[in-house]
């Protein structure tokens, strides 16, 4: 695919044709339903058949359609397993790699922003690309002071192609909720929509990533790797080797999946609280794990990649995270009622009972509970159909909570992290993360605030 807008006419046919298949599918059900079969069975035929036409169309696209189903892909711990399971591998293929745009159109594109001698710069450049992802692709080379390097192209017309394709699918995003139970597809969509100017501007995403690495420079767990040049549509940065996180999902050890899990949430927390900045963009194939240092607690490191979309959180993570957390643990039903009335989650013409509000949270926050929690598929599965089942009190009470702007991102990051840490199956000390660096949450030391009741 050497240029997204070029094909735009094949692109919106291919995604306005989703609609039509989902259309058909839905009246294919229908007619196996009078036929006799269970609602159920049927249910979970749609939702696989749905689930396996939209992937295969958004990794062929790029875009912003591959965007959208990378964000996507982290939530399909939520789906039932006899559904996953058959479309499991194309979305790892999501997280990874798409087709690569053809070697002329690369060498134009570094031509145009490094210059006609663009070769000198590199002692080694390969061609062929190590990655490819949405709006870019990025090739290995050695940088003319001999460091190896990753060097990030982007596509020519990334930006047309990512707000055509966020568009169209924002057409039809009620007909893709069956496919992520319990979430709302649209505002998600609206929030990529809203961050096409950012994820395109290497200027920012260098400005990010060099100040984690600044800070993370020393870090015995976590490795961000430092910019070495910057233009327009080129990021140069240092190469980090290390095994792609959809591997140690697929394939790793036990070890490793706790390992990658603890370091995924603490880099979750710790991220803002030390550089003012939350990565937002948290599917495996940002993340690498990479051999432990001597010094570490363990024998692996979190490389962490892609910089591109990040959250400008200068005082770190609201306290009203915290302190709401603290309290719903503690059962205090009335303050948390109080708190999410302030900050916006509960509108002031809305009236809900606060100890309903309590029994709607509490199942969410139990790995905050415990010192340490397995994080399962099952689980997540459990904690979708509670809230997605219109039977459920929690269907019928999340509907009448509001998610306020200022913490849309911070939700998506939350949850889609939760998400991954559910594929890893990791056991995962979270409270202890919670506790160093959410604030709010350890208020409990604060001698003016009243002892929390004992844990469950």
């Amino acid at each position: 695919m050497s240029d997204l807008p070029r094909k735009a006419v094949t692109r919106t046919a291919k995604l306005a044709a989703l609609p039509l298949g989902f259309a058909g599918r839905a009246t294919w059900g229908l007619g196996k339903r009078i036929v006799g079969e269970s609602a159920e069975i049927v249910g979970r035929e749609l939702q696989q058949r749905t689930a396996e036409q939209l992937f295969k169309v958004l990794g062929e696209l790029k875009g912003g359609a591959m965007k959208f189903g990378q964000a996507l892909s982290v939530f399909e711990s939520a789906l039932p397993e006899e559904v996953a399971g058959p479309y499991r591998a194309a979305l790892t293929k999501l997280q990874e790699a798409a087709p690569p745009m053809p070697t002329r159109t690369m060498h134009a594109v570094l031509e145009a922003q490094l210059g006609a001698d663009w070769r000198e710069l590199f002692l080694e450049f390969e061609d062929k690309p190590a990655a490819a992802a949405s709006i870019g692709q990025v090739h290995r080379a050695v940088w003319r002071d001999g460091r190896e390097v990753a060097v990030k192209v982007q596509y020519p017309g990334a930006g047309e192609a990512l707000l055509s394709d966020l568009s169209q699918l924002s057409r039809f995003a009620r007909l893709l909720g069956p496919l992520v139970p319990g979430m709302d597809v649209k505002p998600l969509i609206s929030e990529l929509r809203d961050r096409v100017s950012e994820e395109l501007d290497y200027g920012l995403e260098a400005q990010a990533q060099q100040a984690h690495a600044d800070e993370f420079r020393d870090d015995p767990d976590v490795v961000v790797p430092a910019v070495v040049h910057q233009c327009d549509q080129v990021l140069v940065t240092e190469w980090i080797e290390g095994i792609p996180l959809s591997e140690v999902i697929t394939d790793g050890t036990q070890e490793q999946r706790d390992r990658a899990g603890q370091l995924l949430a603490r880099f979750l927390f710790s991220g803002p609280a030390r550089t003012g900045l939350l990565h937002a963009d948290p599917h495996p194939g940002n993340f690498r794990l990479l051999p432990g240092v001597p010094e570490g607690e363990g024998e692996w490191r979190l490389g962490v990649l892609d910089f591109g979309t990040v959250d400008r959180l200068p005082g770190g993570l609201p306290t009203p995270i915290g302190d709401s957390l603290r309290m719903t643990l503690d059962g205090e039903a009335d303050a948390v009622y109080d708190m999410l009335r302030t900050e916006g989650f509960v509108k002031d013409s809305i009236e809900l009972d606060p100890d309903a509000v309590l029994d709607y949270l509490l199942p969410i926050i139990e790995p905050a509970r415990v010192d340490e929690f397995t994080f399962t598929r099952a689980w997540m599965r459990s904690q979708a159909a509670r809230i997605a089942d219109p039977r459920s009190p929690a269907y019928q009470l999340g509907k009448q909570l509001n998610l306020p702007p200022a913490y849309l991102l911070i939700h998506r990051v939350t949850l889609s992290t939760i998400g991954v840490l559910c594929q890893l199956g990791a056991t995962v000390r979270l409270r202890e993360e919670l506790e160093e660096w959410l604030p709010g949450f350890g208020a409990e030391e604060d001698p003016t605030v009243q002892e929390p009741a004992a844990q469950a």
